[in-house]
């Protein structure tokens, strides 16, 4: 069986002093508020959070709604901030704690925004071009390209830099970005004087790439089209045990992890491995002599047993307005920091009147 989610009472967290004794270490990572977080959000990044949260000691953590990353395409302006308090709520309804995170709406630090036009001018117009994401998306764009689109990956090194990062916590597909941001980091310390610590990526032991249940060569994303490739947080309970079901397998039948010949049963053995903390070997030997339908059923409930209590706690935080007195809260030490430090970077550059 699977351990219930512990459920945690939301305090009022205290705003008139964002001043906190400085920590040794300091983890940055943000999440775009489009689409709705899936499974996959929820192993790769959210139930990390809430690990590390706990288990990381002497470090500070800024978890942050990435909207001004969302506006590179086209977006409902209500749709937008419904979508903004909806992942906060969730962020929350999954274990994260605000006495222990910084949880803030990118948009309201402008800092980041400064910083980021900053980045921009350190980059090199090459770098954002051979940068994947841009590729793939530029690729995918129906109207006219954003300029934003291009030049992001300098305001998501900004995002990180701003609070002298040590650990971001990154999937393999964000590899390419956590390198930009290392070498923007690395140039503007040659440039103008030691001033940006450089991160390292910390990559979770297992479930940090969930693939999609229609196609395991792809990886679960919010955006796909077909809606049995993902499942979101809030999708029904009878709706996330059908989609597990139905996931694409093969014909072989046989319960084994092997990505490459059997992407679709590995990604459900991941699934499973991530969800109840059971190695993957000793799944692979309790189901020796089982069926792809058995274990699917199986892993549903496995699933659902994690999802249900999530739902439990957002129904409960979605509307409260101890969610906007933390996310008040977040801002504000958030702001702290990052005025802090561009203060320091402004000195380094030269701009404005700072002696």
């Amino acid at each position: 069986m699977m351990p219930t989610a512990k459920k945690k009472e939301i305090s009022k967290p205290t705003i008139s002093e964002p001043v906190k004794a400085p920590a040794k270490m300091t983890l940055v990572s943000g999440i775009q508020p489009t689409g709705k977080l899936t499974l996959g959000n929820y192993i790769g990044a959210l139930r990390q959070f809430v690990k590390l949260q706990d288990e990381l000691e002497d470090t500070e953590l800024f978890i942050f709604i990435a909207d001004l990353h969302a506006i590179t395409t086209p977006q409902d302006k209500t749709e937008l901030r419904k979508s903004i308090r909806n992942v906060a709520a969730l962020y929350l309804a999954c274990g994260l704690n605000p006495e222990k995170v910084n949880l803030f709406i990118q948009s309201e630090v402008l800092e980041h925004s400064v910083l980021g036009y900053i980045m921009e001018s350190t980059a090199y117009v090459g770098e954002m071009e051979r940068m994947t994401q841009y590729k793939d998306k530029k690729g995918k764009q129906t109207e006219g390209i954003r300029t934003s689109l291009l030049t992001y990956p300098a305001l998501m090194a900004a995002d990180i830099l701003l609070y002298d990062a040590n650990i971001v916590p990154i999937g393999d597909d964000q590899k390419q970005h956590l390198e930009l941001t290392r070498n923007l980091a690395e140039r503007f310390n040659n440039l103008y004087g030691e001033t940006f610590v450089v991160p390292e990526g910390f990559f979770p032991k297992t479930g940090a790439r969930i693939m999609s249940l229609s196609d395991p060569t792809k990886k679960m994303s919010k955006s796909d089209e077909n809606p049995k490739s993902y499942i979101n947080l809030l999708d029904d309970l009878g709706l996330i045990r059908n989609k597990i079901k139905s996931a694409v397998t093969d014909s072989d039948g046989a319960i084994k992890y092997e990505p490459k010949k059997k992407p679709g049963i590995s990604n459900l053995l991941t699934i499973y491995s991530s969800l109840t903390e059971v190695p993957i070997k000793d799944i692979e030997d309790a189901y020796k002599d089982s069926n792809y339908q058995t274990f699917k059923a199986e892993l549903a409930e496995i699933v659902v047993d994690a999802i249900r209590p999530i739902q439990q706690e957002y129904f409960k935080i979605i509307n409260d307005t101890k969610l906007d007195d933390i996310l008040t809260a977040g801002a504000e030490r958030a702001r702290f920091v990052a005025q802090r430090k561009m203060q320091k970077v402004y000195k380094r550059i030269g701009l404005g009147r700072i002696k």
